[in-house]
Parts: C-alpha cells; structure tokens; sequence
C-alpha cells in the first residue's frame, strides 16, 4: 500500500537534481578563471525526463516502468569546447543565468512539495485549522 502519490516521488527526485545541478554551476563559477578548466553540466537532461514522469501514470501492475521513473543518479560530465585563450570554457553570463533558472525551479519544486504536505496535513486534522 502506497501512503503518498508518486507526484511526492517525482516532486523529490526534481529536488536532487536541482541541488545536483546547483552543485555544478556553482563549480563552474568557482573556476571560472582557472586556466584549462572545463565545465561540468549534470546529464542526463532530467528536465524532460521529469515531465514525462509528471505525465504518465501506472494503471496496472502488469505495465512497464516508464523511462521517466528510473533510479539512475545524476553524474557531471565535462564538456569539451574552449571560449578563451587559456583553456577555459566557462561563460560566466551563461552559468549566472543557469544559476538563477535553478533557484527558480527549485523553489517551484519546494513550493509544491510544501502544498502536498499541506493537503495531507488538513486530512490529517480532518479539515480543521
């Protein structure tokens, strides 16, 4: 028997890649003027995976697993282009940017997350305050 949805689930694994991600960008900008440093970037692309997850729903136990609902973890992988003479790839608008977009995503997630736990919570109560 299952307590909670899996949109709690998914709510949780979009959590641990935006601090996963978080972790990355905030790599980056500490090198960016490390000479010959590379930038990291979490793969794989998680944001359309999770979407996938929000939409598809199990309705017998005999389905497969949706690709959206794998256990994987997220890795960084370096990538291989320069933007200046010494090396380095990182564009400091790019990852201050990326950066921003995170912070937002991850406080969507909490934001929904905070009003699951508030439904339950109410039901809990039995609807009074």
């Amino acid at each position: 028997m299952k307590i909670f949805s899996t949109s709690i689930q998914a709510l949780e694994k979009g959590i641990q890649y935006s601090g996963a991600k978080h972790k990355a960008i905030s790599h980056n900008i500490a090198n960016v003027d490390t000479p010959n440093f590379k930038r990291k970037e979490i793969a794989p692309n998680f944001g359309e995976t999770f979407q996938q997850a929000l939409m598809a729903t199990k309705t017998n136990v005999k389905h497969q697993e949706f690709k959206g609902t794998s256990n994987a973890s997220y890795r960084m992988e370096n990538t291989r282009h320069s933007y200046s003479h010494n090396g380095n790839n990182v564009d400091i608008d790019k990852e201050m940017s990326d950066l921003a977009e995170n912070q937002i995503y991850y406080y969507t997630l909490i934001d929904q997350m905070n009003g699951k736990f508030q439904s339950l919570q109410s039901v809990i109560k039995g609807g009074r305050a």
